[in-house]
């Protein structure tokens, strides 16, 4: 099982990534080294949407989706739509 993720940055920017433990994950970005460069400088991050998917190539595929091809504008549509369902 992998998640993809978006992450709400203290720069109210978005983090896309994959993650196999979500709470690992969000610990790393927050406090470690292990966390990505882009979210070192721009803690604390906090999840604001995720999936999950079966295999890592669907989870790959739909973060290239998600970081590459959507805006930010539809990243917060995909965030808000995901929130009223919950």
């Amino acid at each position: 099982m992998y998640f993809v993720y978006i992450l709400l940055c203290a720069d109210d920017s978005l983090y896309t990534g994959i993650a196999t433990n979500m709470e690992r994950r969000l610990e790393e970005h927050n406090s470690s080294d292990k966390g990505a460069k882009y979210t070192r400088g721009r803690r604390p991050v906090k999840i604001v949407y995720n999936e999950i998917l079966r295999t890592r190539s669907e989870a790959s595929k739909r973060e290239y989706e998600i970081k590459k091809k959507m805006t930010k504008a539809e990243k917060l549509k995909l965030i808000e739509d995901a929130s009223r369902l919950d």
